[in-house]
């Protein structure tokens, strides 16, 4: 019903009359459906797919006019204007549709013959041919036994359709043979230093305290008596990252006119492996291309995509380029030339992924991979898991995303499960195992919003392999558990020191761990120093290694017996953990097949939390919990709802709550709803550019300029 109502709000945005069944919603005919190319367009809106209403018919003519005037002056492929005289020669089909020359014999390079806006067949196709002195612009017909060649464009008359023959898999034309190595990549931009960079420093100077963690420590009460012990005392450690710098250095004159100079940023290396299967034709395959076209026009000229396709088998569609404008125009057409087909192998598509990064010869400071998926890999974990009661999702990872315990994350997987047929749990492992995380697209229209979302945060990040120590000060003391959810942690023999990889942080981002101490009674001192928190991390702007150290924890030690109150900061984070942990044992029950045991365990959760001190005050963070543990046991209804749905729901929740990381969950990514407790402002910016392009707002236009990373500013004049 959400999609309904989605429809619905995105027609009246665009002032349309939408018809919405009362059942069940009917596929148009193919006559009437929108190709991927138009939904890559930047004129299209979700509100055009749907059927307007009699009433609507002369609104409805105008907006197809409009798109037709478009559709004219916009390459459908590249999104790039089409103007006559400026050096790229326009094919017209017999269809009527224009084109870029180059951006159409690339489409068809990759074995797509039919037009990509109104789906129509070619009699003509246009291809490579060999090289003869034509003027500038114009393209010619050749036959179909001329050799192919790349210096010249032509078009080639379709050949006769082959028999159809359901025993043979036919592969996409023209496919360029993979290298062995991906060794490929474009060369990094390195800015040459000048004097022109003090300048920059003396900014940078002057924000340092922007620049850096935060840290803050909060013990379980302030006083506790002198003479009485604390086995299981809890301190609560929280951690804010450098806020985003698009908003600083603007003062009150500045801040209503155009930022000129672009946001300071570590550029990306982002790897996309995406799911083509057969399960993926049609409007989820025209989805997933409108979404990686903004990914790509939101990526900087010294981000890095490449593109990995997968079905049956993998293949790099697109190698490990930078974004320029160029960049773009490639990476546009590789995603327009996909097609569903095949199977779902899920491992081999993250071997090629983790191959580019691998391989490279030159690395950006921060390196990703987005996978996304609608279905279950049928090839390796079906196959090798034999008779074993549960997969080993492990099979999944080639080594070098999750190597060893000791080496760390070295390529987290940010996995998307998309749809209701996905395999949930595969997904969630896959993240988890490589330091990534979970998110659970239900609704098909919202794929571009989730990796808005995503791309929000990787293109924010301010802290690198950041590590934070907690040392005993005390002689007696001794460190207990380290609470820190899916973070690797460790505590030393003699339990004076322990140890957190927390690793990269995007701008703005929090985490709280929660440590638990022994407290020995005092003889005579008023006073007892408990620890002391030490960040270490990496800058990826500076490239220096910083070194932070927070206060000492002390509490008061009088005589008196008093009353104290507990931290409500420390009471919302036990609040979250054992919010968690009663998924995690509720999920462990539906697995098993016991919902009503599962449902009984979120809701005593609920009541336990509702008497807490931050639950009485009103705490936010605890009115969220109770709705998110409502809301997964609605999805444990019936064992048909907790296979579509709840499955997939409370692992995306598992994997928000376990990193301390904003995921996508059920059908929205809005910044208002009660799950979106982790969303930083670069991902809720991000995700406001998504829905300001799909609502065809005039500002989308002025919203879809990358966040330039900080090797490639313009220099001050």
């Amino acid at each position: 019903m959400g999609s309904k109502w989605r429809k619905a709000k995105l027609a009246l945005g665009l002032n349309l009359c939408v018809y919405i069944p009362t059942t069940v919603e009917v596929s148009p005919p193919p006559s009437q459906r929108l190709s991927d190319a138009a939904l890559l367009s930047p004129s299209y809106s979700p509100a055009m797919a749907t059927t307007p209403s009699p009433t609507s018919s002369s609104k409805g003519l105008r907006l197809s006019k409009s798109l037709s005037r478009s559709s004219k002056k916009t390459c459908s492929i590249c999104l790039a204007t089409m103007k006559n005289g400026d050096g790229h020669a326009i094919f017209t089909a017999e269809c009527s549709h224009s084109f870029h020359f180059h951006c159409i014999a690339s489409n068809v390079k990759h074995g797509n013959q039919i037009c990509p806006v109104c789906r129509a067949k070619w009699k003509e196709i246009p291809l490579q041919g060999p090289s003869l002195d034509l003027p500038p612009g114009r393209a010619r017909i050749n036959p179909v036994g001329w050799p192919q060649d790349n210096t010249m464009m032509t078009v080639v008359r379709r050949l006769p359709p082959l028999r159809p023959n359901s025993n043979r898999h036919i592969a996409p034309l023209f496919q360029a043979p993979e290298p062995a190595v991906f060794n490929d990549d474009e060369s990094l931009y390195h800015q040459p230093e000048s004097s022109e960079t003090s300048c920059s420093d003396k900014n940078t100077a002057d924000n340092d305290s922007q620049r850096t963690i935060k840290i803050e420590t909060y013990p379980e009460v302030r006083a506790f008596p002198r003479f009485k012990s604390y086995d299981n005392f809890t301190v609560l450690i929280h951690l804010k990252a450098p806020v985003s710098i698009s908003g600083q250095n603007l003062n009150r004159n500045q801040a209503n006119l155009p930022q000129i100079s672009p946001t300071p940023r570590a550029p990306v290396d982002l790897v996309t492996v995406l799911d083509i299967s057969g399960s993926m034709a049609g409007t989820k395959l025209a989805l997933l291309k409108r979404a990686m076209g903004f990914v790509i026009q939101n990526l900087g000229p010294n981000d890095r995509l490449s593109v990995i396709a997968f079905s049956s088998t993998a293949r790099r569609l697109f190698p490990l380029r930078r974004m320029s404008d160029t960049g773009r125009q490639q990476a546009l057409q590789a995603v327009n030339s996909l097609v569903a087909n095949g199977g779902t192998n899920i491992a081999e598509g993250l071997t090629k992924g983790a191959k580019v990064i691998k391989e490279r010869r030159e690395k950006n400071p921060v390196a990703s991979i987005i996978l996304l998926s609608d279905g279950q890999d049928t090839y390796t974990v079906s196959s090798l898991a034999g008779n074993q009661h549960q997969p080993n999702y492990q099979l999944l990872l080639p080594l070098s995303i999750h190597g060893d315990d000791s080496a760390g994350f070295k390529i987290p997987v940010h996995a998307f499960g998309f749809g209701t047929d996905h395999d949930a749990s595969s997904m969630h492992s896959i993240s988890e195992i490589s330091g990534g995380t979970f998110s659970f697209i239900e609704t098909e229209a919202v794929i571009q919003d989730a990796f808005a979302q995503c791309i929000g945060g990787l293109l924010s990040v301010v802290v690198k392999e950041l590590q934070v120590s907690i040392e005993c000060m005390h002689p007696s003391l001794r460190l207990g558990a380290l609470k820190a959810g899916s973070y690797s942690n460790r505590v030393m023999a003699d339990g004076r020191m322990g140890f957190i990889d927390v690793g990269d942080l995007y701008a703005d981002e929090e985490r709280d761990f929660l440590v638990s101490v022994n407290v020995p009674a005092e003889s005579s001192s008023n006073e007892t120093s408990l620890l002391k928190v030490r960040c270490v991390y990496n800058d990826p702007l500076t490239k220096e290694i910083v070194t932070l150290e927070g206060e000492e924890v002390r509490i008061k030690r009088p005589e008196i017996d008093g009353q104290e109150a507990v931290s409500i900061e420390v009471d919302r984070q036990r609040n979250r953990l054992q919010a968690a942990e009663a998924m995690a044992q509720a999920r462990t029950a539906a697995e098993g097949g016991n919902l009503a045991g599962a449902i009984s365990i979120l809701e005593s959760c609920r009541k336990v939390l509702a008497e807490t001190v931050s639950a009485k005050s009103g705490d936010r963070l605890c009115v969220a919990l109770d709705a998110e543990l409502k809301e997964m046991q609605e999805r444990m209804a019936s064992r048909s709802v907790y296979e579509s749905s709840g499955r997939a729901y409370i692992l995306s929740g598992l994997s928000s709550h376990s990193w301390q990381r904003a995921t996508a969950r059920g059908d929205s990514t809005d910044g208002s709803s009660l799950v979106q407790a982790y969303q930083t402002p670069s991902m809720v910016e991000m995700v406001s550019r998504s829905q300001a392009m799909l609502l065809g707002s005039p500002t989308a236009q002025r919203l879809v300029r990358p966040v330039w990373s900080f090797a490639s500013q313009p220099k001050p004049r």
